[in-house]
């Protein structure tokens, strides 16, 4: 170990996973760097309306317990999500909603003073926790105003306006590792390298690959991607989550969060096909509530994935629609104004300035949109106390659990390579990290994997860096030269766009990124969304290379030396096309349908050859720049079982959906 040195921890993102992860760093006694595209105040975490997720004693009077949350999510998940971190994740989820609570977060109470809970997607029983319906923007706030303890104390240096470019690295093969970044500041377009003894991304999703979704317009996956490019593993890269309520829009898609259906919202449309009267006007009995008639047990309260598809067939097959258009109604006007005003403010007033009805007195028209990644860079874990002996397979929900609210039972606590992707030092937290929701996530589970990776997996963060390899080699002996190489390959990535604004050097065609992004988003919302077929995948491959053709020709459409937006979008279209190329590929050799993952071709879930993750390799030696390689992963804790929801047949109107709903989504 080497005495008396300068150790620092790199975190990208400013979100919840970011800033919980820079607290919890701090708290070791670590100075932190933290970057962010944004302020993080304005982070893709402020966007989320829901709530959070946690067994508490009022859900324990109701028969809840942190076992039934955990086998919750794996089920909902479709079983590819790590059971040992889900169930880590379950247990501490009820101290992360007290820390959290005394860190001033003002969620609901009930009359009684006790914390009010909600119903979510995906469960029987009120276990959400939430701020009205800001409940993202009241997370953020507060572990923000934690960092500024630390940031007064010089624990933690935010560089907000900064963008990741690559991480840098030494070594090969085995003996690879991360110690530092190269980053950009947008303000100044000056490129630096930063030393770090590990670095943590923590930079969310990558929603902007498909054109329109509920993602803040900074959620291109191009840090992730460029992780990937350096080595990195994806892990199940074809999960991509579709949200069953949101408000289309000319620029991007507004959610219409959850907890609506949660406070009692129901999704219907007329009876009548072709119905021109408005949704108030209609009477109860020319209401078709298609979910709960098809899901008795749950409702509108399934999984998104499901919901979306009964959605898409509605509208697309079966031309049921709302005025024929590819909209259903969500209601809420059947519960008194002033508790949707108090329990669902925020999305009451989105509504109402982006439709211009006020949803307490019309039913809201909405439509499903691309919401979130379940896949992301592939991480590890080391597993914790249970014994595998232990018949958790044969256990059934409701039933008293072996493991229940047992810490360190599904990873060992302060594990170094806990959320540590497969180059050490390099970390992946919150929604880049695949490990915590398989292949659906369910509702109000977000939150709580992004503060639960930055508060548990940062300690084995520290560890890495105070008594792990780190520590025996830190980045400050690591040679300036390879600091140097990484800043002057990015300084030439840069040019090459530079130059292309003004027409010198080779990529110097008039092809516009902002065309290659529309025609991106487009191609992928068709092919890898709600439903999908082998033979559209293998088009929309084909459709990829191209656009990664014409990237090589890119004109930029500003070469301006200071604050350039164009230059940080038209790099990140590349990253992204890179990025959706691992989507497609993966969607393609996945020949099941599981989860969020529905294959028309291959439409029954397929245990024997896919109970596995994927895992996308990047190889520029292909033509898809991408192998998938598959990984077994561990169902000792729950076996699998047949994912139904309580669905029943009985329903007339019940059929299978087609490819159309996702071509009508792309058009």
């Amino acid at each position: 170990m080497v005495a008396n040195r300068e150790r620092r921890v790199i975190v990208v993102g400013g979100g919840l996973a970011g800033l919980a992860a820079a607290v919890r760093v701090a708290e070791s006694g670590i100075p932190v760097d933290l970057f962010s595209m944004v302020p993080v105040k304005r982070s893709h975490s402020v966007c989320a309306q829901g709530g959070i997720n946690a067994c508490n004693e009022v859900a324990r009077q109701q028969g809840y317990s942190e076992y039934q949350h955990f086998d919750e999510t794996i089920y909902g998940g479709d079983y590819l999500a790590d059971q040992g971190p889900v169930l880590e994740m379950a247990n501490w989820a009820p101290k992360v909603i007290d820390l959290l609570d005394r860190m001033g977060v003002p969620f609901n109470r009930t009359s009684e003073g006790m914390r009010d809970l909600r119903l979510f997607g995906g469960s029987l029983f009120k276990r959400t926790h939430f701020a009205g319906a800001t409940t993202g923007q009241q997370l953020l706030y507060a572990l923000d105003e934690q960092t500024r303890r630390y940031t007064s104390e010089g624990k933690i240096n935010k560089y907000e306006f900064w963008e990741f470019l690559w991480p840098v690295t030494t070594g090969e093969g085995e003996d690879k590792r991360c110690v530092g970044i190269v980053a950009q500041d947008m303000r100044t377009m000056q490129i630096r390298a930063f030393r770090g003894d590990a670095v943590v991304m923590a930079t969310g999703g990558n929603g902007l690959i498909f054109g329109k979704s509920t993602n803040s317009v900074i959620c291109t996956g191009g840090a992730a991607a460029r992780c990937y490019q350096a080595g990195a593993w994806y892990g199940n890269p074809e999960m991509i989550q579709v949200h069953p309520t949101a408000i289309p829009g000319a620029d991007k898609c507004r959610l219409m969060s959850e907890s609506a259906r949660g406070e009692g919202g129901r999704v219907w449309v007329p009876r009548k096909k072709g119905d021109t009267r408005r949704g108030q006007d209609i009477p109860e009995g020319e209401r078709w509530y298609f979910l709960e008639e098809k899901y008795p047990k749950y409702g509108n309260l399934v999984p998104r994935d499901i919901a979306s598809r009964e959605i898409f067939d509605v509208c697309v097959n079966q031309g049921m629609g709302v005025f024929g258009e590819n909209q259903v109604y969500l209601d809420l006007t059947h519960k008194d104004p002033e508790y949707l005003t108090r329990k669902l403010g925020g999305i009451m007033e989105i509504y109402e300035k982006f439709a211009g009805e006020d949803p307490r007195y019309a039913p809201m028209r909405i439509f499903p949109a691309v919401h979130y990644t379940m896949g992301g860079l592939w991480t590890q874990f080391t597993p914790g106390t249970y014994d595998p002996s232990e018949p958790w397979g044969d256990h059934k929900p409701g039933m008293e659990a072996p493991t229940d609210a047992k810490p360190g039972r599904g990873m060992r606590i302060g594990a170094m390579n806990n959320a540590m992707t497969n180059i050490p030092g390099l970390y992946a937290f919150g929604e880049v990290n695949f490990a915590y929701h398989g292949a659906t996530r369910l509702g109000a589970n977000a939150l709580l994997s992004c503060i639960f990776d930055g508060l548990f997996c940062g300690l084995g963060v520290a560890n890495f860096v105070n008594e792990g390899p780190a520590a025996e080699a830190p980045a400050e002996l690591v040679e300036q030269k390879v600091y140097d190489a990484a800043v002057e390959s990015e300084q030439a990535k840069v040019r090459k766009l530079v130059d292309s604004a003004a027409g010198v050097g080779e990529q110097s065609d008039d092809v516009n990124p902002y065309m290659i992004g529309r025609e991106l988003g487009i191609e992928m919302t068709a092919a890898s969304t709600v439903v999908k077929t082998g033979e559209r995948l293998q088009r929309c491959l084909a459709k990829l290379r191209e656009l990664g053709e014409r990237y090589s020709r890119v004109k930029l459409s500003d070469g301006a030396g200071w604050t350039n937006q164009s230059l940080s979008y038209t790099r990140a279209i590349g990253d992204m096309i890179v990025l959706a190329q691992a989507i497609a590929k993966g969607g393609l050799l996945r020949e099941e349908s599981r989860g969020s993952h529905y294959r028309l071709d291959f439409p029954e879930r397929d245990d024997t050859r896919f109970l596995k993750t994927s895992v996308a390799v990047y190889d520029p030696s292909d033509a898809d720049r991408c192998r998938i390689d598959w990984r077994d992963i561990d169902t000792r804790l729950v076996k699998p079982r047949a994912r139904t929801y309580g669905k029943t047949e009985s329903s007339p109107d019940a059929k299978t959906p087609t490819e159309k709903p996702a071509e009508a989504a792309a058009s």
